[in-house]
């Protein structure tokens, strides 16, 4: 099993910076990807970045491409999302996931990741 915790949501104006981190414990492997996915009200739950511990090139949805950043500390057990020049279109709950099988091909449907964190809300006001 493993637990997923997020941290460092809130509330920003537009232009301005975030970052978000998640910190994994519990049975990770480096065959693991770990992603992170937004939802806003109403709105199904949409992939933005994703990247593996096996050293891979990350990837990005094209709406936060050039503006976030996704990284991440082995010896943490961490994955950090760096949010630039944010945007009121930015506003979402940011979950965290763990893709078990996402070591060598990347998936953007959530439905193919397997353990969440919890959220952290995200509000860029205009």
């Amino acid at each position: 099993q493993v637990q997923l915790v997020e941290s460092g949501g809130g509330l920003v104006q537009a232009g301005g910076s975030l970052r978000l981190s998640c910190a994994a414990s519990g049975r990770t492997s480096s065959s693991y990807a770990m992603g992170w996915f937004r939802q806003a009200p109403g709105k199904e739950r949409e992939f933005v970045a994703v990247i593996n511990w096996s050293g891979g090139s990350p990837y990005y949805a094209d709406s936060v491409k050039g503006r976030f950043t996704i990284s991440g500390d082995d010896a943490k057990n961490t994955v950090y999302l760096q949010m630039n020049s944010l945007k009121p279109e930015d506003t979402a709950v940011y979950y965290c996931a763990a893709d078990r099988f996402g070591g060598r091909y990347y998936h953007l449907n959530p439905r193919d990741y397997d353990y969440w964190g919890q959220g952290t809300q995200v509000t860029v006001s205009s």
